[in-house]
């Protein structure tokens, strides 16, 4: 099975991402597929029976996050590219305004992260300790694997090139183009182990809009 047909609430992960953007207004979807995607656009086929139309990118090879865009027919207006095992409550509108309020090349919601280090720290300079931190808690922003590209951006891509989406934003950003964070506060989880997939089960609706 692959991992967007597993389900939480009792809908496949893919199907809760494409009924929640569904219910924003997005009709048109295009999917990338490779490990046993055949079982993918069974499922879905185009998109009908959701109300939906879905077109599909069939990877020869894993192509990485960004590589299938390389794919796509040229959009005319910028798109929402989502991961399909990324369950969240954001509100996929919202990014694409802020993203064309900002007149951004490219925008990565960005999650926040924080880590309570299970030691107290010992903070030193030249072998003098200069003072202690009771297992200080770190906060870092982390990449929600949900993003909005202007169509431009998408000339960065190679045809079949394997391409990671941190890379394209790295080239974005040598070319001295615009790339912006959109902070993401509502839930988010990455289904990207099976603990996660029983988390995220057991949490049910919490990160299922489509359920409520």
């Amino acid at each position: 099975c692959p991992k967007p047909l597993l389900k939480v609430a009792g809908k496949p992960m893919l199907e809760h991402i494409i009924s929640s953007a569904r219910e924003e207004g997005f009709r048109n979807f295009v999917i990338a597929t490779h490990y046993l995607g055949h079982m993918i656009e069974e499922y879905f086929g185009n998109g009908s029976a959701l109300g939906v139309d879905i077109e599909y990118l069939r990877e020869p090879r894993p192509m990485g996050t960004a590589g299938a865009l390389s794919m796509l027919s040229p959009p005319t207006e910028s798109v929402i590219v989502t991961n399909g095992d990324v369950l969240t409550d954001i509100r996929y509108a919202g990014l694409l305004d802020f993203h064309l309020v900002q007149s951004a090349d490219a925008t990565m919601a960005v999650g926040i992260h924080e880590w309570e280090h299970p030691f107290g720290v010992v903070n030193t300079s030249d072998g003098e300790i200069v003072g202690f931190e009771e297992k200080p808690i770190s906060v870092t922003h982390i990449n929600a694997g949900v993003y909005a590209l202007k169509p431009s951006s998408l000339d960065k891509l190679c045809k079949g090139e394997i391409c990671d989406m941190p890379d394209l934003f790295q080239r974005l950003r040598e070319h001295s183009l615009r790339t912006v964070a959109y902070p993401l506060y509502e839930s988010w989880l990455d289904v990207g182990r099976p603990n996660d997939l029983e988390k995220a089960r057991k949490q049910g609706n919490k990160f299922v809009q489509s359920s409520k």
